[in-house]
């Protein structure tokens, strides 16, 4: 059953939330403007308030989804993490919309929360006050990334397995975030504020 079960997570990760919550409100393809990314800070800054904050419930719910699904199959958690993993690979390279997906970080998120809600908490609350003081989506993501294996791995009994499920994840957002972190290190990165 896990294998059917990694094939639909996928298939839910693969509906981007992003370009459909722009088909809905007449906005243009994000994969064509801003930033090019379908994702929720693109969809906020060609969409608004509105239109970002249902991309990233709608990125958030399709990570979880899967999880509680395996959780009322009764799986255990590394399997949980592969659920997971497939749900934020189908987010990526949405199978739906030609390969080209979001950077996942809202995905791995609301997977997080249902893996372990004090994980969850702890990304969000991270990636709140970096966002907060730096005034930088993508860094936020990055530190809260880069916490989030450790957390896991004391939050959830030290199962390292699981961990290194999670850390792979991780080292893939840091890979899909590569193009910030070059414009981070120039100086070019855009602000929340901007």
């Amino acid at each position: 059953m896990l294998p059917i079960l990694i094939v639909v997570s996928y298939l839910i990760g693969s509906l981007s939330s992003a370009i459909l919550v722009c088909k809905v409100f007449g906005l243009p393809d994000p994969r064509t403007q801003g930033s090019n990314n379908p994702g929720t800070t693109n969809v906020l800054r060609i969409g608004g308030k509105k239109a970002g904050a249902i991309t990233l419930i709608g990125d958030g719910t399709k990570g979880a989804i899967p999880i509680l699904i395996a959780q009322t199959m009764g799986f255990d958690l590394l399997s949980m993490t592969f659920v997971a993993f497939a749900a934020f690979l189908g987010h990526i390279y949405p199978i739906f919309f030609g390969f080209k997906g979001g950077k996942g970080v809202a995905t791995f998120l609301g997977a997080l929360f249902a893996l372990n809600y004090l994980v969850g908490l702890s990304f969000a609350l991270i990636w709140l006050v970096v966002a907060k003081v730096l005034k930088m989506s993508s860094l936020a993501g990055l530190i809260a990334t880069l916490s989030t294996p450790v957390i896991f791995y004391f939050l959830n009994a030290k199962n390292l397995n699981a961990t290194y499920v999670v850390m792979l994840i991780c080292m893939w957002i840091f890979y899909t975030h590569r193009s910030n972190i070059r414009r981070m290190l120039s100086g070019a990165e855009d602000k929340i504020n901007s």
